[in-house]
């Protein structure tokens, strides 16, 4: 009888300690679903009403910088009463409750609610009127939630297995830490420049490391930083036929964006890339961040090449490992972001 209270014991104190974490279940089981698919759990009248083709018009909007129109996100409408079992341990979730008795109308994000690593929205309204304000007030935090749920998933994966020989030559070469999965290959190498591929018959994607001088502030806007991608990549990224060169494909503006990546100044794009002299081409996306104490720009650059597939989450994949990136001296540029942000 006193085995059986102590492992009654045990049993209790996991249980108490598991529910204690972030409010979720006892035990935690991990995610299903495929990459980028999200459940939106939602009566059929309200999915074929106003309610669902806001959720459609948004998180199935086309994914920005694709050659070709992909979805943000894959939706799957789930009514209330079919909400359980394998639905609970979906990767992404939309819950709605629109009703009349409704007490406290408004939009919650919570992780990891019946499964890990799970990303849920709960949305509630006491009628379509409501519900339509509360989703347009927190529509784009609803698009940023999601996809950096998924970029996380897949750098939490990298960090656990990833290629040392190549992270051990980044940070040698670079002073920079780098995760990048297993399969990768070194191709010729320059100075400032490393291509990392990753080919198979059907796909290619790649990841090119360079770095240049910070000379100026006009050095982080997208003329400038295309220019620079555009000379590099001529020199170092050469294409099948003689004389043909990977470079960025101008008739589709790309995206840019100023951020800051680990406390750093940094720059974010994401276009489409094309072989001049050739028929190659797909989409890229680049960070280029600031490494103060260096007085350097440090280059994440990945491209896929996939024609005829879909192409979104491989470029989400690469994405994962461009946003790795961390500098080796990053309590150095700390001290001297906070000594800048100060003088502002």
């Amino acid at each position: 009888m006193k085995t059986r209270n102590s492992f009654l014991l045990v049993f209790l104190l996991i249980v108490a300690a598991a529910c204690q974490h972030k409010g979720a279940p006892v035990l935690y089981t991990n995610i299903t679903g495929k990459a980028g698919e999200t459940i939106v759990v939602m009566s059929k009248v309200a999915w074929d009403d106003l309610p669902g083709n806001l959720i459609r018009r948004t998180l199935a909007q086309p994914q920005l910088a694709l050659p070709q129109e992909e979805p943000i996100f894959d939706l799957v409408n789930v009514p209330h009463e079919a909400f359980k079992d394998i639905f609970l341990k979906t990767r992404n979730i939309i819950q709605t409750k629109i009703s009349p008795i409704v007490e406290n109308p408004g939009v919650t994000f919570t992780d990891d609610v019946w499964a890990y690593p799970q990303a849920t929205v709960q949305i509630n309204a006491r009628n379509n009127e409501e519900f339509e304000k509360l989703f347009r007030e927190n529509s784009d935090k609803i698009v940023a939630y999601f996809i950096k749920a998924e970029r996380e998933r897949l750098a939490m994966n990298y960090a656990k297995l990833h290629d040392k020989a190549i992270y051990n030559k980044l940070e040698k070469k670079y002073d920079i830490y780098l995760t990048v999965p297993p399969g990768f290959q070194i191709a010729p190498e320059e100075k400032d420049f490393t291509w990392l591929r990753y080919e198979t018959p059907d796909i290619s994607q790649a990841i090119m490391v360079y770095t240049f001088p910070y000379n100026s502030d006009s050095t982080f806007t997208l003329n400038y930083l295309l220019f620079k991608r555009d000379s590099i990549l001529r020199v170092n990224v050469p294409g099948p036929l003689k004389g043909s060169y990977m470079s960025t494909e101008r008739q589709a503006e790309p995206t840019f964006q100023i951020t800051r990546h680990n406390g750093n100044y940094a720059a974010n794009i994401r276009g489409l890339w094309r072989v001049e002299n050739d028929f190659m081409g797909g989409p890229f996306v680049m960070l280029a961040e600031l490494d103060l104490i260096r007085q350097r720009v440090v280059v994440i650059d990945g491209y896929v090449y996939a024609p005829s597939k879909n192409k979104r989450n491989y470029i989400r994949q690469i994405e994962a490992i461009v946003y790795s990136l961390k500098l080796k001296d990053q309590e150095k540029n700390d001290k001297l972001n906070s000594q800048i942000n100060m003088g502002n």
